[in-house]
């Protein structure tokens, strides 16, 4: 089986499990949490070497109450303290890949977790966190402008994205779609040639059988690339 370089994970769908079950929206996303656990400890053992999660967007941050920011948040760091331990073992970087620096509560935590792991260079988990994937494209454009940068290529423009040393998506997966297929502007300029698949399952109830089905169903695909 032909694996993916890079996968993409939009996990949506807490919000809903926990609606349904009539329960606060951060118990939805603790139950996530732990699902997100097991997917990645699977996906590890099935050899991904680079794995980036759509956490929250700059829009879930400006949409959502202070009391779901917060218990968020509280979860964020958790989990991120449980990773870590995870991530020495498997010898794995750790990236916050948006504008996370405005999250000023948890700041420093993800600064000592990159920082922590940054020596690690055969694996990559990374976390598009207060992110947007126009947002990227202009902090990139403000980085070139700022160097100065003329005659922009694909490639000098790549090295000014928040993904500049990762490559490209492979697959992307997104749970939790029971009314449309959409990206949500989930990284627009590493998703180019990305194979898509989406569920109608919510993310909590996302199984390790799904993940194998999904990555058997991107080896049978075939990628031209406009050949």
């Amino acid at each position: 089986m032909t694996l993916p370089e890079h996968v993409g994970i939009i996990i949506d769908g807490n919000r809903r499990w926990a609606q349904s079950r009539n329960k606060h929206p951060w118990d939805g996303h603790k139950v996530g949490g732990e699902a997100l656990g097991r997917i990645l400890e699977h996906a590890d053992k099935k050899g991904i070497k680079n794995i980036t999660i759509y956490i929250w967007s700059l829009k879930n941050n400006a949409g959502r109450s202070a009391e779901e920011k917060k218990q968020i948040f509280k979860l964020i760091l958790k989990w991120i303290k449980d990773l870590l331990k995870e991530s020495k073992k498997r010898k794995t970087r750790i990236r916050f890949l948006g504008r996370w620096e405005e999250a000023t509560e948890i700041k420093k935590e993800l600064e000592k977790t990159m920082e922590q792991t940054k020596n690690y260079t055969e694996k990559n988990l990374n976390f598009c966190f207060m992110y947007d994937g126009q947002a990227e494209i202009i902090d990139a454009c403000n980085k070139a402008m700022k160097e100065g940068l003329e005659g922009i290529t694909i490639e000098t423009f790549k090295e000014h994205l928040y993904t500049k040393d990762l490559p490209p998506l492979d697959l992307i997966i997104r749970t939790g779609m029971e009314d449309g297929c959409r990206l949500s502007g989930f990284m627009l300029w590493d998703a180019s040639y990305a194979e898509l698949i989406f569920h109608n399952t919510l993310w909590p109830d996302y199984s390790k059988e799904q993940l194998n089905e999904d990555l058997e169903e991107f080896s049978k695909r075939n990628r031209r690339f406009g050949k």
